[in-house]
């Protein structure tokens, strides 16, 4: 019977040891993704705000160029159609290179996640 208790500790003390890796992996994945959202909040937070930031800034340096060249041409409208058709340009240049803008962030965020 010698045999049979040993293969029985043996056996007994492996089942310990298998579910002991189970519940420090659950622990372990538990802990990576509360990694993964609070980075990925942190993100978006950090981009509402600087984003927010930055529209009012550029709305207000939209605005002083408005003013100034329709000061400069002596016609606000003739300044506002030049603007907004600068900033068609820029929205239409921003789409033909959005796919070249999703791999550069592809390529940035997957370094932070999968190493």
């Amino acid at each position: 019977m010698g045999v049979f208790d040993s293969l029985n500790q043996t056996s007994h003390k492996a089942v310990e040891i298998g579910e002991q890796y189970i519940q420090k992996s659950q622990e372990y994945y538990k802990l990576k993704v509360f990694q993964q959202l609070t980075t990925i909040i942190g993100m978006f937070c950090k981009i509402a705000i600087v984003g927010s930031l930055a529209l009012i800034g550029l709305t207000l340096v939209l605005v002083a160029g408005i003013l100034a060249l329709g000061n400069f041409l002596g016609n606000m409208v003739h300044a506002c159609l030049i603007v907004a058709a600068v900033i068609f340009l820029v929205s239409t240049l921003v789409y033909k290179l959005r796919t070249k803008i999703d791999t550069l962030i592809i390529k940035k965020t997957a370094k932070q996640y999968f190493d």
